[in-house]
């Protein structure tokens, strides 16, 4: 990747749209200039309100732009997206989410995002309740089958006093993120997994116990569902064998299951034929033996409810592998992380294996982060700190493409 000044550094459009949180753009220009980004900033007219464009033009390698119509070039957004191998918003308010979900192209930023080939990461901040509000949820969905990679808001004190979800990312950790997606090529991963065919197992089974009631675990089916959109940006096929609600990108063969049952009998299916088996779903450890046919009633009095273990699938799957075929595990734990991973990497014969602290901050279950510790067969350890689960799930796939392809 090359910017438009030939200087051979990583081009990266920052976008900064009207939120108080403008001014940690400042210190996010300031890391990736330092990291050897070329940055260009384009503001939103009303971020002017929030921080002023001198500060900018100090720190970023070009000088800002705010208009479509007052800038040296006469088609900026033009050169700015085809010049972009990145385009990055932070902060991302409510109302440029909705125009970008929405196709809108009003002011430079939007245009620029309409007419860039590039990888885009957005950044939201708002208050919680717009946070919450079902139209944003929405429009962030919208934006992910897109390919579009979201870095959620984190907990804190937002404006005005108050506290809740809503507060932008750590600058440190959308650096981190930039970074990753750059050093991913062209395109994250490009190429590499051409023609590779892959199931991935994604979300929290439910084992019936009654018609209305099951027992389930926390599970969203984030990190699954990411890891078969990114494995389908890099060229593989992919089949999503999932219990979880959530789209799926664009181009995946989805299965949708929901009993630990269910999801044995499509994993064993699926990988009869599948060059890399990723079993990221969260399969219930016990189910009730006897499910009942007709809802409980709490008048009947307390229910004699015996469990049963579920088969364990990743076992069966290590044991029906075919040579060459690459398998890969996932651990959540809240405690002995290295010691329980390596043993389960090895009790179940699988080449890799993925665990996360599920009790630590923004890790594991519904978060739209996570933080990884990858155990290889061979004894190695990949650490994956702090970072979405878009580009969790491109660390994994960079393990097993090594794996696919030993040097």
């Amino acid at each position: 990747m090359t910017s438009e000044g030939g200087s051979g550094k990583p081009f990266v459009v920052l976008g900064v749209s009207a939120g108080i949180a403008a001014y940690k753009a400042i210190e996010v220009c300031r890391r990736l200039v330092d990291a050897g980004v070329h940055v260009a900033p384009v503001l939103t007219e009303r971020a002017t309100r929030f921080v002023g464009r001198a500060t900018f033009d100090a720190l970023a390698s070009e000088r800002v732009q705010i208009g479509l119509w007052d800038e040296a070039s006469p088609i900026p957004h033009t050169r700015l997206g085809q010049s972009a191998d990145l385009v990055v918003v932070a902060p991302a308010t409510v109302d440029l989410l909705a125009r970008y979900a929405g196709g809108f192209a009003d002011d430079l930023l939007t245009t620029t995002l309409v007419a860039t080939a590039a990888p885009v990461l957005v950044c939201p901040a708002m208050h919680t309740e717009m946070w919450e509000h079902p139209a944003v949820q929405e429009n962030l969905d919208t934006l992910r089958r897109r390919g579009v990679t979201v870095i959620p808001p984190g907990d804190g004190r937002l404006a005005g006093g108050d506290v809740g979800t809503g507060r932008l990312a750590d600058p440190s950790l959308i650096v981190a993120t930039v970074l990753e997606m750059l050093g991913r090529g062209e395109a994250v991963g490009a190429g590499d997994l051409d023609g590779v065919r892959m199931v991935v197992s994604a979300g929290g089974t439910r084992e019936p116990i009654d018609p209305v009631r099951f027992i389930t675990n926390r599970s969203s089916g984030k990190q699954g569902h990411a890891l078969a959109a990114a494995a389908r940006r890099r060229g593989a096929e992919v089949v999503l064998v999932t219990s979880s609600a959530l789209p799926a990108a664009q181009g995946v063969e989805v299965d949708r299951v929901e009993t630990a049952a269910d999801m044995e009998a499509a994993m064993l299916h699926r990988a009869e034929a599948a060059d890399v088996v990723v079993m990221a779903a969260a399969v219930a450890d016990f189910r009730p033996k006897e499910a009942g046919t007709s809802k409980m009633h709490k008048s009947d009095g307390v229910p004699d409810l015996v469990l049963e273990a579920t088969p364990d699938i990743l076992a069966e799957l290590g044991r029906r592998r075919r040579p060459g075929q690459v398998l890969v595990g996932f651990a959540a734990e809240t405690e002995q992380l290295s010691d329980r991973a390596r043993a389960k990497l090895a009790s179940k014969g699988v080449d890799l294996m993925v665990a996360n602290d599920v009790s630590a901050p923004a890790v594991g279950f519904d978060h739209d982060t996570n933080e990884v510790t990858i155990f290889g067969a061979d004894g190695s350890m990949f650490p994956v700190a702090l970072r979405t689960k878009d580009a969790v799930a491109d660390a994994i796939l960079d393990r097993v493409s090594a794996l696919l392809s030993p040097s």
